[in-house]
């Protein structure tokens, strides 16, 4: 059977997370941290690339699955010709050491069940040094890591796996426990299974349920919310933009990338997700992350970081893996860190006020890194970048980046204004901000198509152009926003779903095509909503709920004709799109709204 990105479901304690089959079979997990090498890597390549699999021994079973109401905890269930039985997957929240239970309970009749568990370090490379410590512990060593296993059912080395059967009766639990810790410590006591599900259960809903409502999709958005939390990394407050390297945006193809990193671009929606459903703590946390990790020369600004605000991600190739369904290469680090991209500029600027507008107590060091980064970014303003979606062809002028860097003056500005004091910079800013606007409207506008473009000159769209009026550039009901919401959905909808931009018409430096952008998508109906367009709205909206998989997940991308996700999974960019939608649609002043407001700029022609 062909595998599908959509079959996948995600546990994880908010350090790291693993991706689970849906026969069973735990097929990645990068320990101690989302960034880590990873012990499991099948997803990549095989089963000798690390896995762990407890499944029926009878061919014949159906599998379903669904997560605990609110939780990430996940139950899947067997049924085979002499019973049923569920297995219950989840990672205590992490103390410091991570650890992933799995309970095996019997729910009728009797299931035999086959256990066979492949540890390999380093993606898949390093086979480790497995010994048995008693009856109920074996640990495996390689380097500076060490998994320790607890089991109560006899297992044997076979092939380099670690195999053994057993069978649950109806009202039998039977429960594994694989632990990681430094190899030079002895073995650390283990989890409570049972404790540890209690735990579990208790965090997340203590977490969930203060979701308020939001009408018909509480349910997507407290999914989503669930997800963005299990891609937090809770020690810094950094949120990844996925769990997982390398899955494709085309199958068989080169558009492979590592997304275990923080995202700049993401910073401002997801700040207002958090804030506009109540979450002010985890708002405050992703805030306090970016500002640390872009404290510092603002010349030396990057688009990402590491979960911990790590600067060097260098990006290298894994050749001994053969990719998501022979999709390579398979990559780790990202090189677009060290790409120049003004837009990063605009984001950290309109994250700062939406902060200060939706009530979070002002950041110590806002003022200070506004007077910093504002006076580079007037240097800089005119210069070509990589832009939003981080080509590997030339720079170029994208319209994105100079309205990102329009909005870093206009918020500035703002901000400006409402400091003691500031009446100098005030009028500096938002004289900057009026020159970068006529030079947008100048030269990124297309008389011919009615639109404006993806790059000054150019000819292509790009569904950054979006941007314009979600970020107050110009109203939604400007004719020039109408030309080109009408352009983008003539030229860059594929069955109902937006492109990031034409891969035949813009040179990305890159090969071959790929799926619609679901964040895209998303940012289109946001847009419907701003020019009243509802039902437009809701009927994209409702398409786009309609791709999740089972579970309520989403990747980056869709491919509408093969009917499946593409990209990296599960995508917090794309469960960030779906709360702000939601809340748009269900809310008379949503966060499109909010951001879209420019009360110190007439939207007229400069």
């Amino acid at each position: 059977m062909t595998r599908r990105i959509d079959d996948y479901a995600i546990i994880g304690d908010c350090q790291t997370a693993a991706l689970v089959s849906r026969s069973g079979s735990i097929v990645w997990l990068c320990l101690p941290r989302f960034d880590s090498a990873s012990v499991f890597a099948s997803l990549l390549g095989n089963e000798e690339n690390g896995r762990w699999s407890i499944a029926p021994r009878h061919e014949s079973f159906v599998a379903s699955r669904s997560y605990r109401e609110g939780t990430l905890i996940l139950e899947t269930t067997f049924r085979t010709p002499s019973g049923s039985a569920m297995l219950v997957d989840f990672m205590p929240p992490c103390d410091g050491l991570s650890s992933l239970v799995r309970i095996v309970v019997g729910l009728e009749g009797s299931v035999d069940f086959a256990f066979d568990l492949a540890m390999r370090f380093d993606y898949g490379r390093s086979i480790p040094w497995v010994r048995r410590v008693d009856d109920r512990t074996m640990t495996a060593i390689a380097g500076p890591d060490a998994l320790v296993l607890r089991s109560p059912v006899e297992l044997r080395g076979e092939d380099m796996h670690t195999k053994g059967e057993f069978a649950v009766a109806s009202g039998e639990r039977i429960a594994f426990t694989l632990a990681h810790q430094p190899s030079h410590l002895p073995p650390f006591d283990g989890t409570d299974p049972e404790a540890g599900l209690a735990d579990t259960e208790r965090f997340w809903r203590e977490f969930s349920d203060r979701c308020p409502d939001v009408g018909a999709w509480t349910k997507e958005v407290k999914r989503s919310l669930v997800t963005l939390k299990a891609l937090t990394y809770a020690p810094t407050g950094g949120i990844v933009a996925a769990a997982t390297t390398s899955l494709p945006e085309t199958m068989g193809g080169e558009r492979n990338w590592d997304y275990r990193f923080c995202w700049l671009r993401d910073a401002t929606l997801t700040l207002m997700a958090f804030m506009d459903l109540g979450y002010f703590e985890e708002a405050d946390a992703w805030r306090s992350w970016l500002m640390r990790a872009v404290a510092g020369d603002p010349a030396q600004m990057q688009i990402m970081y590491g979960v911990a605000g790590e600067r060097h991600l260098l990006e290298w190739h894994v050749p001994w893996l053969d990719g998501f369904r022979a999709s390579r290469p398979v990559r780790i680090g990202n090189a677009a860190a060290e790409q120049f991209q003004i837009d990063v500029y605009g984001e950290v600027a309109d994250m700062l006020l939406q902060a200060r507008s939706g009530g979070l107590a002002p950041h110590p060091r806002s003022a200070a890194v506004a007077r910093v980064v504002m006076p580079f970014l007037e240097e800089v303003w005119r210069r070509p970048d990589e832009g939003i979606w981080e080509v590997r062809g030339d720079r170029r002028h994208f319209v994105h980046s100079k309205v990102m860097a329009w909005v870093a003056f206009d918020r500035s500005a703002r901000m400006a204004a409402e400091t003691e004091g500031g009446e100098i910079l005030f009028e500096r800013w938002r004289r900057i901000a009026d020159e970068i606007r006529a030079d947008v409207i100048e030269n990124g506008f297309d008389e011919d198509l009615g639109s404006f473009v993806q790059s000054y000159g150019s000819k292509a769209l790009d569904a950054s152009l979006l941007h314009i009026p979600m970020t107050g550039f110009l109203p939604a009901d400007d004719p020039r926003v109408v030309g080109t919401v009408r352009a983008i959905e003539e030229r860059l909808m594929r069955d109902g779903f937006v492109l990031r931009y034409d891969t035949g018409e813009t040179d990305d430096g890159l090969s071959g095509e790929e799926g619609a952008f679901l964040a895209c998508s998303f940012w289109l109906a946001d847009v419907y909503i701003l020019q009243n367009r509802y039902e437009d709205a809701l009927r994209l909206f409702e398409r786009l709920i309609a791709v999740s998989n089972d579970l309520g997940l989403l990747a980056e991308e869709y491919d509408p004709r093969n009917r499946e996700m593409l990209g990296n999974f599960p995508q917090a960019f794309s469960h960030v799109g779906l709360i702000v939608t939601a809340l748009n649609l269900s809310r008379a002043k949503g966060p499109a709204d909010e951001r879209a407001e420019a009360e110190t700029i007439a939207a007229t022609d400069a």
